[in-house]
């Protein structure tokens, strides 16, 4: 889907690593590339602001992925 990207936003003091693998996921369901995940906590925005790269092999099962129709509106 070229042109779309995942953006999952937090305010906390630190990000952990299930943040990440949490916009991966949604990545990997959605068939898509990129997201970003953008933490308001941070002291600045540019520490705050990180890309996710989905370049693994689609894995889920396609009965697991989430139905594109439903993001075709937005």
């Amino acid at each position: 889907m070229e042109g779309r990207v995942v953006v999952e936003l937090k305010s906390v003091e630190k990000l952990a690593p299930v943040h990440s693998k949490q916009v991966l996921t949604y990545l990997r369901l959605m068939n898509l590339t990129v997201g970003l995940l953008i933490n308001f906590g941070a002291a600045t925005l540019k520490e705050g602001l990180h890309r996710i790269v989905n370049d693994l092999p689609i894995s889920a099962s396609p009965r697991l992925r989430v139905n594109q129709s439903h993001y075709d509106r937005f």
